[in-house]
């Protein structure tokens, strides 16, 4: 596993009235078009904000507010057998996995480990985001 970070998911209560706090902060969003999800672009890597609830739900976890912080980081993979290769990785070292690779419903695949914090990270391959040589995510426009 590379030493880096893709994606800052924020769940987040009321998904609109979130994007518009950040874009009253001046950001611009990317991926303008995408529906349920909101990315911005940050630099080399990006954040994303998505519903609390489906979050939660995304990382097979349990949203009562005991367990589950309302943020995951993701991990963004260079091939689909990477995520799988990422998995097996972070397990042997000792992590817990919380969802096993799977086919998404946005089109990659991806699943779900948590470190020993219980911070939940996502492994997923996006065939329409693009990652350079040093690790930098672009989120499309």
């Amino acid at each position: 596993m590379e030493q880096r970070v893709s994606l800052i998911t924020l769940g987040v209560a009321d998904l609109e009235r979130s994007r518009k706090f950040y874009e009253r902060l001046g950001w611009r969003r990317s991926m303008a078009n995408a529906e349920g999800v909101v990315f911005f672009q940050t630099g080399g890597m990006a954040l994303a904000l998505y519903p609390r609830r489906e979050l939660a739900k995304d990382a097979n976890l349990a949203d009562d507010g005991r367990g589950f912080s309302g943020i995951s980081l993701a991990y963004n993979a260079r091939s689909r057998e990477d995520v799988d290769s990422v998995l097996a990785e972070a397990e042997a070292a000792g992590a817990k996995i919380l969802k096993p690779a799977q086919t998404a419903f946005w089109g990659g695949y991806s699943g779900y480990f948590s470190d020993p914090d219980g911070f939940p990270w996502e492994v997923a391959w996006n065939p329409s985001f693009l990652i350079a040589d040093d690790g930098r995510i672009k989120i499309p426009d």
